[in-house]
């Protein structure tokens, strides 16, 4: 077992998921090889937030644990039930379709080792965000920015590692809804908790 491992025992990767039978096995697959790769021991767990097609079954069959929602609930519901019943302390987020790199999480499992929560900031070379979504992106930010008094380079990124204490404190401010990683980063560094951002693509 490498440092890193024995540093952070074992690991949640938290996957919320609504509709994705055609991407969510393969990317389980995709994460637990970098994870094995490093050593972390691990355990998949997806939330399947009601959703109309074969997600839970292709995610079960990719050997990760799987809680269901009976209809769609949201986003920040799927992760708050994602990390009460998480078996691990520390928690990965990172999305179902493969939107994020997993040979990312390892690095930002590193970084969690002097944070309190690390985020996968889409400022890298190769990233693609849509032209219609910018605008908004960039007055949320600056609206942020203000609020946070500093520079916040992505603020509803969801690939994000932490561990479950630091957040269950502000379950009752975070919302249902998308808006879970924004209200989250603004309430820990709110709070003067340590937000650590590592450029991904």
């Amino acid at each position: 077992m490498n440092k890193l491992a024995t540093r952070l025992g074992p690991v949640t990767i938290l996957l919320p998921a609504f509709n994705e039978e055609q991407a969510i096995a393969a990317e389980i697959a995709r994460i637990r090889e970098q994870l094995q790769a490093a050593g972390i021991e691990h355990e998949l767990l997806v939330v399947d937030d009601g959703s109309h097609d074969e997600t839970a079954e292709r995610a079960l069959s990719a050997g990760a644990r799987v809680l269901r929602h009976i209809e769609n609930r949201g986003y920040g519901a799927s992760l708050k039930d994602g990390i009460v019943a998480a078996r691990h302390e520390t928690i990965v987020i990172t999305d179902a379709d493969g939107t994020y790199p997993p040979d990312q999480i390892p690095r930002l499992l590193e970084a969690l080792g002097e944070a309190d929560m690390v985020v996968g900031a889409r400022t890298g070379a190769n990233v693609s965000i849509p032209l219609i979504r910018r605008p908004a992106k960039w007055v949320l930010g600056q609206l942020a920015n203000t609020i946070a008094g500093q520079r916040i380079p992505d603020l509803n990124s969801g690939l994000r590692c932490f561990r479950r204490d630091s957040l269950l404190p502000y379950f009752p401010i975070l919302s249902n809804r998308f808006s879970f990683t924004t209200t989250s980063t603004l309430a820990l560094m709110g709070d003067d908790y340590r937000v650590v951002y590592l450029p991904i693509d």
